[in-house]
């Protein structure tokens, strides 16, 4: 294969210099043009004599993907079935595939290439990373996340993982099919959305909280203004008209221009929304988030990192904790008034994304906020594959806030 490399680093060196980038080509005339040029300078070199039909298309692909596409990993992008890529340096390429982690035969040319490559993804969505500053979350143009991370931090070379989201957004009808929910607990949180419920998911990394929050927003009424908010784009409402997206952005080499998603969820206010999405809370951004909720704007919606629903109330606290400093028991009682329903999804055993539980936030008595469980997940063993069975059982507890739902008119139960 060292012949290949050399012959595809020869080509690629000499297509770059005859390419004309200057030229007014629409993208696909661009790569057009460009395939046309590689596969010339092919067979200006006879390639046929050293390798095979095989061959020779990998290096035509390879150099394409080089100079316009993802690279080696391009085949892994394009492959529907791959939820996670992770890099971990030019030569240690992991995929996760159908809930398992493997490790694949592909290697970056060099270190430069995948440098190259970070480079590329960075610069379309307006985004810059280097020594001075590492770090930096990005998206792919089909909406893949994108975080990467560089020396001097990353140790074994530069660190790039991509999560991979589905074609067509999560529905309802998506997770009823892989037993996430069942039907009664779908048209249930239908009830809950259109009577503007304010909802917050939460579960650990790889549970499903951006698909999940993307099948609820789905049941948002067409005619509704909704205002979303995120550090990277991810949120795929398409059954939305009136939609619109807000992204964050990272201060420039001379640390000015950054704007935060605390800025944004400001800004959210005053662009008439009638409900504001945030695709995730980790900081001081909560506060406003809560306050968002607090002031006229039922029915929003965001995510959180937790272990459990009670754990992701002790986040949200002490977020509220890193913009002021509050009393604890007047951040209890924001939480409380602002949060109507949480649900809490985990990542099984098996590797299936389960929700959980899905609880109703009661109130705030003696110094502590009130939960009420709605739905708990209740195993009931596995079957011959090891996929774990069950069910959301219904509680014999009532909802106690059913005021949302008579104001708009909505039997919930």
């Amino acid at each position: 294969m060292a012949d290949i490399y050399e012959i595809i680093r020869e080509i690629r060196k000499e297509v770059a210099m005859n390419t004309d980038s200057t030229l007014e080509y629409s993208a696909e005339e661009f790569d057009n043009k460009l395939l046309e040029q590689i596969e010339a300078a092919c067979f200006s070199r006879d390639l046929t004599k050293s390798f095979n039909v095989s061959e020779i298309k990998y290096i035509v692909d390879t150099i394409f993907n080089q100079m316009r596409r993802h690279d080696v990993i391009e085949p892994l992008i394009k492959d529907r079935s791959i939820t996670e890529i992770m890099i971990n340096g030019p030569k240690q390429v992991f995929i996760e595939k159908n809930g398992m982690i493997f490790e694949t035969d592909i290697t970056f040319e060099s270190k430069e290439r995948l440098e190259d490559l970070i480079q590329n993804m960075v610069a379309r969505v307006n985004r810059s990373v280097n020594e001075a500053e590492p770090i930096v979350d990005a998206r792919l143009e089909d909406g893949s996340r994108v975080n990467i991370v560089l020396p001097p931090i990353a140790l074994n070379g530069p660190l790039v993982t991509i999560r991979k989201f589905p074609d067509k957004p999560m529905s309802m009808e998506h997770l009823i099919r892989y037993k996430s929910i069942s039907i009664e607990v779908a048209q249930f949180l239908d009830k809950l959305v259109k009577a503007k419920y304010n909802v917050f998911i939460c579960g650990g990394t790889g549970s499903g909280k951006t698909s999940f929050l993307n099948a609820l927003s789905s049941l948002i009424p067409q005619d509704e203004r909704i205002v979303t908010i995120e550090d990277s784009a991810e949120l795929q409402l398409l059954s939305i008209r009136n939609i619109a997206r807000l992204e964050t952005r990272n201060a420039n080499t001379e640390g000015k221009g950054e704007i935060t998603m605390k800025t944004l969820i400001k800004t959210s206010l005053r662009m008439r929304p009638e409900r504001i999405i945030v695709g995730e809370v980790r900081g001081e951004e909560a506060l406003d988030m809560l306050q968002a909720m607090n002031t006229g704007h039922d029915g929003s919606m965001s995510t959180g990192h937790a272990n459990s629903t009670r754990d992701m109330l002790s986040r949200l606290e002490t977020m509220v904790l890193m913009a002021a400093p509050l009393p604890l028991e007047a951040i209890k009682k924001q939480i409380a008034s602002a949060l109507d329903i949480i649900i809490f999804l985990s990542r099984l055993r098996d590797h299936t994304r389960r929700v959980l539980e899905i609880t109703e936030v009661a109130g705030y008595k003696d110094g502590e906020i009130l939960l009420n469980p709605i739905y708990v997940f209740e195993e009931t063993g596995q079957d011959e594959h090891g996929i774990i069975e069950g069910h959301l059982r219904r509680t014999e507890n009532p909802l106690i806030n059913k005021s949302k739902a008579k104001q708009r008119g909505i039997e919930l139960e």
